[in-house]
């Protein structure tokens, strides 16, 4: 997964990006997306064009002519989708890069159009994915970008979404100027997970999936192994594997690695521990396996990452 593939279409003149505004304007999932797009768009001028409609002006209009198409509505409207939803999404398809922000998301997936697509869905819907047809993957990130499908889950994690969007596709000269402009310091990574207590996002509806993870979160330096956990919580092994299936879209073993990568990633860029300390208080007794796993999963290595901090 990479926003750098955007980066091409910044040569597109002007670029034209739809944001159709399917709930409430009030909202922190509209606002947070809305607000740094269109700041952007006063920094770059007529090389990008923001287009904001409603799901009844984009049914009605010829299907083409955006850049990027993403369908917005904040989580708590998610029993209303728009009674155009299939016209809606046809237009949006027809967009190099398309997908949905908060309700969006599970919109666009309960209609089809993310099937076997990694997305990010807010974690107050994980209990309305039933529905989902030709099953999407959930992932517990921010966002998430799939071949040509953008997903957020909305809330504040929309400002990130757009600063993100700003980086890829006008560089880091302006992210710097609408950051400043709003008074935001750190933009957020795609793969940082929703900061919502398990038991919170899923309820009564998966208490072993929660628990196991809450056994991950409390065992970063000395890891359990996938069948310490799966007994601890009750469970075989691939009951426990089928349930991180589904509702995570990862195994247990991986998102165990993901969790402390990302808790390593923390501590390069806010503590002034050495990189084989943070190894270490990450679970990894081998410097070469933690860098090649670092590597993997964020494109840099650690030396790398700990640099941006120095450098910042």
């Amino acid at each position: 997964m990479s926003f750098s593939n955007l980066s091409r279409l910044s040569r597109e003149q002007p670029l034209r990006m739809l944001l159709v505004l399917a709930g409430e304007a009030d909202t922190l999932t509209w606002a947070g997306l809305v607000q740094p797009l269109r700041l952007a768009a006063r920094s770059v001028g007529v090389r990008f064009e923001l287009d904001i409609r409603s799901p009844q002006q984009v049914a009605e209009a010829p299907p083409g002519g955006w850049h990027v198409a993403l369908l917005v509505a904040d989580e708590q409207q998610a029993e209303s989708p728009p009674a155009q939803l299939r016209l809606v999404a046809e237009r949006l398809r027809s967009a190099p890069y398309w997908g949905g922000v908060g309700a969006g998301v599970l919109w666009l997936a309960e209609a089809g159009m993310m099937g076997g697509v990694r997305i990010a869905l807010p974690w107050a819907l994980y209990a309305d994915t039933e529905g989902i047809t030709e099953r999407a993957i959930l992932t517990p990130h921010l966002f998430e970008i799939d071949g040509p499908h953008l997903s957020c889950c909305g809330g504040s994690a929309s400002a990130d979404f757009a600063l993100t969007l700003i980086d890829a596709l006008y560089g880091a000269n302006v992210q710097a100027e609408v950051k400043e402009a709003l008074c935001i310091d750190r933009v957020r990574s795609h793969e940082e997970r929703q900061r919502v207590a398990l038991q919170a996002r899923f309820g009564a509806l998966q208490p072993k999936l929660s628990e196991a993870v809450t056994l991950m979160e409390a065992n970063i330096e000395e890891p359990l192994s996938t069948d310490d956990i799966a007994n601890l919580v009750g469970l075989s092994r691939r009951q426990l594997e089928r349930l991180f299936k589904q509702y995570l879209g990862s195994l247990p073993s991986r998102y165990y690695l993901e969790l402390r990568l990302q808790r390593a990633r923390q501590l390069l860029l806010e503590t002034n521990s050495s990189i084989v300390q943070v190894g270490l208080m990450c679970g990894f007794s081998s410097g070469s396996h933690f860098s090649t796993a670092f590597g993997t999963l964020f494109g840099n290595t650690p030396r790398e990452e700990r640099q941006r901090k120095l450098n910042g």
